[in-house]
């Protein structure tokens, strides 16, 4: 399922990172690579506040559509 449907608190493995070249490098940048675990800290107004690998990023719904947990 993809990130933005995730349950805020809960913890979970990110499976696979879509989209095009650079959109995956991007993320990826950020540290969302598969097997890394991630925890839905927000979702307000079209942004989600995530934890993974120990620091706080926030991305938009379209970016974290691309992430599938």
């Amino acid at each position: 399922m993809p990130l933005t449907m995730a349950a805020i608190g809960e913890e979970n493995i990110i499976r696979r990172v879509g989209g095009n070249e650079e959109t995956r490098r991007f993320l990826e940048n950020l540290g969302f690579v598969a097997g890394a675990g991630i925890t839905v800290i927000s979702a307000i107004g079209g942004n989600v506040i995530v934890n993974v690998k120990d620091s706080r990023v926030a991305i938009n719904q379209d970016m974290a559509r691309h992430i599938m947990v």
